[in-house]
């Protein structure tokens, strides 16, 4: 791991950061002498598309379905409140 001060980092930024993305190799800046932060090149992810393809069975029917009881009309329940007469 390559460590740079504040500083010479500052003045080599740029480059510095390329070189992390080529090899891969991280880096530490450092502020008089103490570890201020590490720079580490980013990992690219693969291909997520169909990921979850197979882990999902279909059972039934999933072209004809009966909603009508998921969206029946809300009732709401009668009031519980005393008339004073």
């Amino acid at each position: 791991m390559k460590t740079f001060a504040v500083s010479e980092f500052k003045a080599k930024c740029i480059a510095e950061l390329k070189t992390v993305q080529q090899t891969g190799e991280e880096l530490e800046i450092t502020l008089r002498g103490r570890p201020l932060a590490r720079v580490v090149p980013v990992r690219e992810k693969g291909r997520q598309l169909g990921a979850q393809a197979g882990s999902m069975d279909i059972i039934g029917e999933i072209i004809a379905s009966n909603l009508d009881d998921d969206f029946a009309p809300f009732v709401p329940p009668p009031s519980r409140r005393r008339s004073r007469a």
